[in-house]
């Protein structure tokens, strides 16, 4: 069956007030998403949004069919994570505080937090509260497994012995809401799988100093190891059920990428590699939680494949609804006969929309940025190009919509991880960028991760050096073909793409004539000993990890000191912007300090941004904006754009 349009009227969310500008304006991009989380009720009629402004978020629970809100309830300025539904009558409603609990030993460190809203009764409360030895902190998504007819929820939480916090498997009555102790873990334990008939069914544990990895299933009263391998960095994880929802689904790293097992939950038999999850999130059915598909990433877009040929068939309808487009499944009912997607690319911008399988329709929702509309996105292109050493190198560039591609400014946005990657969906960061007359590459460079074989394994020991220069080389490249002017080039990222930005003024000054670091390292031996303070032995896996990136075998290497920005500020020949969010915890504030201060003393230009309350994630709507204005204001003034229209000899006279 073909899928017809029926398009809504604009602002059923609520969110369109006064008239339309001639543009977005940077506030239409740097706010947190007008609409995000939509999530369809089980039964497919009801649908569950987080809506916005620039400060403030509310819940909206809507009829499907009509669009009537059937719920409306201030959030305040929350970090939202996620929103889930449990049964017809409950909503669960996933948190974030930055906070170091009294009594609690341990780092400040970012808390996700549980609540349920009853629907019925128009009532929010904490999902795990009472407990003894323990509060309300949560350590993974809720599993909704009904226990005789009533809404009940399984999560892991943490209970306190001695001041350490030990995973705990928490049941909750929905209705009843006092939590009840499944299972209790070691200290080694990371965490359990639900069992279809709501026990703890298999724990997985982790030995971080011999990076010994155990998957033990339930045995009677106790518990049996049925599989066990030393991972020093990439362990093996317990990711769900099986396709039969009577095994247990692990992923394992291989030479090939990750690969997934499955663990009999009865007698432990391990199976052979399952290829058709190779190198693929895994996706669960909503309510048996068996394995039923996987979703994996491409540069080109999201693919989801499914092991049901039903499953399999109505996906494909609503592809063919979209054929040119990224696609991502938000949510679907139970019986996968309603979807909501998120649709990403030309003509539609950046929206989501409902698709009813029954009917054959695809029903418009709203734009993910009510300021943005589908007219107004730049449209990125998959590209690639050879580093320095003849490793070939996927990008996304991202082009301007008014200007000539000859000639351009550009900006080369580094993503963080490194460990991670872009994807081919609504960059707000990019088209921002984009729309003030920018051209954008976004390099996927050695170290980056799941976007092309081998591509991260080339990064170990590469960082401040080939990842660096495989930045640089992709500016040449566009340079040679004449997309870009290379001296007006600027750098920018987060994170690790901090880093790099600020490694780029100092290392390869010679590419770029400016730099906007968010929230990057300086100093990588001081990074290291926060680490290792923070986490002592529990966290040798982390050690681990950066060791191996970082091309050393301790954290007091001090080789680390000739790629560490802020021991060579002056060697920086370019303006630079510093920004940093002050509760970040996983990049401490003092990073930026201390390379602020070094650019000082060296008498180089520097800026240092503060975002007040603001994480190592951009969570708050406000800080977002603070850092997009801050750093486009610096990019206007170090790095003029063009005027709309103007040739490559109108540019070079405005230099």
């Amino acid at each position: 069956m073909g899928i017809r349009w029926v398009a809504l009227l604009v602002g059923v969310w609520g969110l369109v007030v006064g008239p339309a500008l001639a543009g977005p304006s940077l506030k239409d991009y740097g706010g947190l998403p007008s609409v995000s989380d939509v999530q369809i009720s089980p039964d497919g009629t009801k649908i569950a949004v987080i809506v916005g402004s620039l400060t403030q978020r509310q819940l909206h629970v809507r009829d499907t069919a009509t669009r009537s809100i059937l719920f409306a309830g201030g959030l305040g300025s929350v970090k939202v994570r996620g929103v889930q539904w449990a049964g017809e009558h409950h909503l669960l409603l996933i948190t974030s505080t930055t906070d170091e609990p009294y009594g609690i030993m341990g780092p400040r460190r970012e808390y996700m937090m549980g609540a349920v809203l009853n629907l019925d009764q128009k009532r929010i409360r904490p999902l795990i509260a009472g407990v003894e030895h323990g509060m309300n902190t949560i350590l993974s998504l809720p599993v909704v497994i009904p226990v005789k007819g009533r809404p009940t929820v399984f999560v892991e939480g943490e209970t306190f012995l001695n001041n350490t916090g030990l995973v705990t498997l928490f049941k909750v009555d929905l209705d009843l809401g006092q939590p009840q102790v499944v299972a209790q873990g070691r200290e080694t334990t990371q965490g359990f799988l639900i069992g279809p008939d709501g026990q703890a069914a298999a724990r997985e544990d982790y030995v971080q100093g011999s990076g010994r990895w155990t998957l033990s299933i339930k045995d009677g009263w106790g518990w049996k190891t049925v599989y066990a391998e030393t991972a020093l960095i990439d362990t093996p994880s317990l990711v769900g059920l099986g396709h039969d929802g009577r095994s247990a689904m692990v992923q394992v790293q291989d030479e090939h990428g990750s690969v997934m097992h499955e663990a009999d939950l009865k007698d432990g038999t391990w199976s052979g590699p399952l290829e058709a999850f190779r190198d693929k999130a895994v996706i669960h059915d909503p309510l048996t939680h068996a394995a039923i598909g996987g979703a994996e990433q491409t540069m080109q877009r999201t693919i989801y494949t499914f092991l049901a040929p039903a499953d399999q068939k109505a996906w494909d309808a609503v592809v063919r609804a979209f054929p040119n487009d990224e696609l991502r499944l938000a949510s679907w009912s139970d019986d996968r006969k309603t979807v909501a997607v998120v649709v990403e690319g030309a003509p539609h911008g950046a929206a989501y929309f409902l698709v009813d399988l029954r009917k054959g329709t695809a029903d418009f929702l709203v734009n993910e940025y009510a300021g943005v509309d589908a007219e107004d996105v730049a449209q990125s292109q998959v590209i690639d190009y050879a580093a320095a050493d003849g490793l070939k190198l996927p990008a996304y560039l991202t082009l301007p919509t008014d200007r000539a591609a000859k000639g351009l400014p550009l900006v080369v946005l580094v993503h963080g991880g490194p460990a991670a990657h872009d994807d081919a969906g609504f960059d707000w960061w990019a088209q921002a960028l984009a729309s003030r007359g920018y051209a954008v590459l976004q390099p996927q460079y050695r170290g980056s991760a799941d976007i092309a074989p081998g591509l991260m394994t080339a990064g170990y020991g590469e960082w401040g050096r080939k990842m660096q220069t495989d930045l640089s080389d992709g500016v040449r490249a566009l340079a040679a073909k004449g997309v870009i002017d290379p001296k007006r080039v600027c750098i920018m990222g987060g994170s690790y793409g901090g880093y790099a930005a600020l490694a780029g003024a100092v290392f390869d000054p010679a590419a770029y004539r400016c730099a906007v670091d968010l929230a990057g390292i300086s100093d990588l031996r001081r990074f290291m000993d926060y680490e290792r303070d923070k986490g002592d032995d529990r966290d040798a896996q982390t050690m681990r990890f950066w060791n191996r990136f970082m091309g050393v075998k301790s954290s007091g290497d001090r080789s680390l000191d000739a790629i560490s920005p802020a021991l060579h500020a002056d060697r920086a020949a370019m303006p630079i912007l510093l920004i940093h969010g002050k509760d970040d915890t996983v990049v401490p504030f003092d990073q930026s300090r201390e390379m602020a201060d070094a650019l000082k003393r060296a008498g180089k230009p520097v800026d240092l941004v503060t975002l007040k309350s603001e994480d190592h994630w951009l969570s708050r709507g406000e800080t977002r904006l603070q850092m997009l204005t801050a750093a486009v204001d610096f990019l206007e003034k170090n790095n003029p754009p063009d005027k709309p229209g103007a040739t490559p000899a109108a540019a070079a006279l405005a230099r």
